[in-house]
Parts: C-alpha cells; sequence; structure tokens
C-alpha cells in the first residue's frame, strides 16, 4: 500500500512540474453576446461576418479574446549554499522523527489466547463441596 502511494506521489508531482511549465494559448470568438468558436491550437474560426459586408455606419458586433498562459521558462533549484544551519537542525529533527515512528516494538507478553486447557476428569469443588462465598 505504501509503495502505491509513493508511486501516485510522485506521478502527481511531475505532471505538476509538467503543468507548471507549460504555456498555451486560448482563442474566443465572440459574435454580439454569444461564444461562437473556442480554440486551443489554432485561429479560432470565425461567425461569417467579414467587416466588409458590414456597412461603415454599423458598429461591428464581432470580437476576438486571446487569453495567454505563460508557463515558467526555468525552474528554481536550491543550491547547497542557501542550506542554513536551522535548515539542517529542522531537517535532521524531522528525519529522526519520522523513522522512529515505523518503529516495531516487539513486546514479552504471551498470547494465551490458542492456549487448551487441562482435561480435568473429578470436579473437585463438586466432591468436596467447598465454594467460595
Amino acid at each position: 500500500m505504501k509503495q502505491y502511494l509513493s508511486k501516485i506521489a510522485s506521478f502527481l508531482l511531475a505532471l505538476m512540474v509538467l503543468f507548471s511549465t507549460f504555456s498555451f494559448t486560448v482563442e474566443k470568438h465572440y459574435c454580439g453576446e454569444s461564444l461562437m468558436d473556442v480554440s486551443f491550437i489554432g485561429d479560432a474560426d470565425t461567425c461569417g461576418m467579414d467587416i466588409e459586408k458590414v456597412s461603415a455606419k454599423k458598429k461591428n458586433c464581432c470580437k476576438d479574446e486571446v487569453h495567454f498562459m505563460e508557463g515558467q521558462d526555468e525552474l528554481q533549484q536550491i543550491q547547497n549554499d542557501d542550506f542554513d544551519f536551522s535548515q539542517q537542525q529542522f531537517l535532521v529533527s524531522f528525519c529522526i522523527s519520522y523513522t522512529d515512528l515505523f518503529i516495531e516494538n516487539e513486546s514479552n507478553k504471551t498470547n494465551y489466547k490458542n492456549l487448551h486447557l487441562p482435561d480435568i476428569p473429578i470436579d473437585y469443588q463438586v466432591l468436596y463441596q467447598s465454594f467460595l462465598i
């Protein structure tokens, strides 16, 4: 179970690094107030109303929106020089406390769950009629 969780976590972290460096463009074409086309790869298709066909007196009802999502170009890497004494102290204390969580303590208790009682053929309490009251 622990192996599966670590594989899933490493896969999700790899996807997060990939998508943080990924940049893309979203183009939208509106005709009036309604969205006519959305494109993630190329140019968005127009609705067919060209600017030349619309008379000069009327205002053009079509508009294009372009959203550019820019990713990171460089990933920040921590140098060994930036690792000061307080961070080292925290890291050592964290590692020691984390490893101590998974130490198995051996117990000296004997489990009597599957112990079979000896077979006594005579009940001495009934035979001598001595009962504790």
